[in-house]
């Protein structure tokens, strides 16, 4: 397959390093366009208000793959890609290895998810796929699984194009309990600003949160209820897959206001 690499964690990260040449060793058409330098928790954003550059880096990964240097975002990052720097559109968008999870409301602020969401919004089946650590450096894993995963969906095509959000366990393969199918749950935060004074004595702050894990929250209307959060299941060391889109219509209020015939009838 022609795949799409991006990140967030920037184009000289271990991880995308990892998933690139594993997916080319996999006999995978890989082209990579990265920011140039680290862009964690920028969301979704886009640079509309001074130009976007890129740099091939031709030293960095394996022989065959191309790559990209971007001076833009990572939504930037896909949306170049696919509009200017690949010849047809790819057959999938893949975000990642993100160092660190991206799971529960961690997928709205995540620049890893929003890269594999620009690729959806474009109608290409995306995944983002994160190694839940921050410290952990250990990417092959997670890479292997992604060559799984994609020689699964060749056997087993998706039905119509889908954000995949896979997050695996730091352990070691033969403590990962297996695959879950999941749902985004709810991961909180307690922001914390610290305040702090810089050598010229003017007052900064730096932000700092602390997760409250997996908070309750209604069961969703559209979903068995069998099925476990991302939050949940990764705590029992599986490895978590969790289809996402772009669609944020909330089902909870259609119901309730049909129900009580707010805006008009309940037809």
């Amino acid at each position: 397959m022609k795949l799409l690499l991006s990140n967030d964690d920037g184009i000289f990260a271990l991880g995308i390093r990892t998933l690139a040449n594993t997916l080319a060793a996999a006999g995978h058409e890989v082209y990579v366009v990265c920011p140039d330098r680290e862009r964690s928790a920028t969301g979704h954003g886009l640079t509309l208000h001074e130009p976007i550059r890129a740099d091939e880096v031709d030293t960095f990964f394996d022989k065959g793959i191309k790559a990209w240097s971007c001076s833009g975002t990572p939504a930037d990052c896909v949306k170049l890609g696919l509009w200017a720097l690949l010849d047809e559109a790819p057959d999938y968008v893949v975000s990642g290895i993100n160092q660190g999870s991206n799971f529960g409301t961690d997928v709205l602020y995540s620049g890893t998810v929003s890269a594999a969401m620009e690729g959806l919004i474009e109608n290409i089946p995306s995944i983002a796929i994160s190694v839940t650590s921050f410290t952990i450096k250990e990417f092959q894993p997670a890479a292997d699984f992604a060559a799984k995963l994609l020689a699964d969906l060749a056997e087993n095509p998706l039905p119509y194009p889908m954000l995949l959000n896979v997050n695996v366990p730091p352990i070691k393969v033969e403590e990962i309990a297996g695959v879950a199918l999941t749902r985004q749950g709810l991961r909180r935060y307690i922001d914390i600003f610290q305040k702090r004074v810089d050598p010229r004595g003017k007052t900064y702050y730096w932000l700092a949160g602390e997760a409250l894990q997996d908070v309750e929250q209604p069961d969703d209307l559209r979903l068995p209820p069998d099925i476990k959060t991302d939050v949940q299941a990764i705590k029992e060391n599986y490895i978590t897959v969790t289809p996402l889109q772009y669609n944020l219509t909330c089902a909870f209020g259609i119901k309730h206001f049909r129900d009580q015939q707010i805006f008009g009838s309940s037809n």
